[in-house]
Parts: C-alpha cells; structure tokens; sequence
C-alpha cells in the first residue's frame, strides 16, 4: 500500500516536472503576443470615469476568463479531431484583427480628426463587447500557440502547461492593465506624503497617465497591425514566401496594413451599398 502511495506521488512530481518545462517553453514562444494583449486591453480599458473603470475592467476580466473556458477544450478537441480548421479560423481572426487596427488609424487622421464629432460619451457596452472580442481573438493565438509548443508531450502535461499559459494571460494582464488604469489614485495617495521626494513621485505619476494612455493607444493600435500581420505571415500559403527577403517586422506590418485596409474597403463598400 506504501509502496503504491510513493509510486502515485514519483508519478506526480514527474508530470509536474514535464508541465514545468512546457510551461516554460509555451511562456517563451507566447510573450510577444501576451505583451501585445496587454497594450490592446489596456487600450480598451481607459479613458472612463474614475467610478467606472474597475467595474468595466472587472467586467472585461470576467469575459476573459469565459473566452479562456471556451478557447480551450474547443483548441484540444480542434487539434484531436479537425486540426485543418485551426489555420483558417486564426486567419479570420487576423482579419478582423488587422481591420480594427487600420480603422482606428484611419479614424485619428488629420482630415478625419477635424470633421469628427466629439461623442458626449463612452459606451461602457460597445467598448466591452469590444474589448472581449479583441480578447477571444488573441487568446485563440496564445493558447494554439502553446498547444503547438506541447504537441509531443503527453494529454495530461498538455492540459495543464496550456491551462496556465492561459490563466496566466487572464490574470497577468488584466492585473497589470488594473494598476495603469489605478495609477493616478495611487499617485494621489503619495502626494499626501511628508517627504518631497514621494509627492513629487506621486505628481508625476499623475501627470504621466495621460501620457502613458496616449502611448498605450498608440502601442496597442501597432499590436492590431502586428499580430496580425504574423498570423498572415505564418498561416496563409505562400505569404512566407513573398516577404521572406524584408525583416520579420517589417513584413509584419505590411502584411497587417495590407490585410487591414483590404478589409475597410470591404466594410466600406458593403455600407454604402446597403444605404444605396
């Protein structure tokens, strides 16, 4: 019976040592696309009320983790069962993905910013529906990609190392788009310090978050572009082929541009031809 017991528990810490090690492998090949799911979230999440903006976080982490419980068994059931369809749905994902990210450049252009008309407001549910989109899209790339990086490990190891990377891109970057999006409270609090040095931190805390958003719109609009550009790059026939002379990035970027602004004008045309 002891012995039995001690045999459970060498199988155990063997599995652990195996989800160990693919988790790291999976964390590595992932990171770019976890960084680039933070500025897109991030993105998503500010420019609220005060008041607002830890309930439409809440509200957007919570369709996250929906997303994840969705993503998964249907990625290892896909990848069991049909692994031709996971090529094509990445790359209706990089579609939408590559579109969003050219409309919202073609929305901050000079000609368009001067005939746009300030909105009085947010809409918390667009911006969430949105954002939880942009998330299941994403998270369909993260958690193939770690799939990918555990195909020759055994069901067990699989399930677990992908299980979390992908709690891990919940958590982690739904934790830190919280702290940026609480960084002037957290400023406030420290300009109400006796020392100079920890109120003049505290001010500037305060005045970079403006800044800080700017960039993180800026960055997470680059996101759109790149991610989806790399799902082109690597998952329609023949594209490697064509931009294998430019470096990754670059290739990256006209792929997303090309892809996104072909889906504008689709979007574009199917407009005017239904207001026709």
């Amino acid at each position: 019976m002891a012995n039995g017991f001690f045999a459970l528990l060498d199988d155990i810490v063997l599995i652990m040592d195996d989800v160990a090690a693919v988790t790291k492998v999976a964390g590595k090949k992932t990171a770019g696309i976890l960084g680039d799911d933070l500025a897109v979230n991030a993105e998503k999440a500010v420019g609220f009320k005060a008041s607002r903006e830890i309930p439409v976080l809440w509200a957007i982490t919570k369709g996250s983790f929906l997303n994840k419980l969705i993503i998964l068994p249907m990625a290892f059931l896909l990848s069991a069962v049909a692994d031709w369809l996971i090529e094509p749905i990445l790359v209706l994902g990089g579609v939408y993905l590559s579109f969003e990210g050219v409309e919202k450049m073609v929305h901050h252009l000079p000609g368009r910013a001067a005939h746009a008309v300030e909105p009085k407001g947010i809409d918390e549910k667009a911006r969430i529906r949105s954002a939880v989109l942009v998330d299941f899209i994403l998270s369909v790339e993260i958690i193939i990609l770690a799939l990918s990086s555990a195909a020759d490990a055994t069901w067990v190891v699989q399930a677990i190392s992908v299980s979390i990377i992908a709690l891990l891109a919940t958590v982690g970057v739904y934790g830190l788009v919280g702290l940026i999006v609480r960084m002037d409270d957290a400023g406030l609090v420290l300009m109400r310090s006796s020392s100079r040095g920890i109120q003049r931190l505290g001010k500037g805390m305060v005045r970079g978050l403006p800044i800080l958003i700017r960039v993180i719109g800026a960055v997470g609009t680059a996101a759109l572009i790149l991610v989806a550009g790399g799902i082109f790059h690597h998952h329609l026939p023949h594209v490697h082929h064509w931009v294998a002379p430019l470096p990754g990035l670059v290739a990256d970027t006209l792929l997303g541009l090309t892809g996104g602004a072909m889906g504008y004008g689709v979007v574009l045309l199917v407009g005017r031809m239904v207001k026709g």
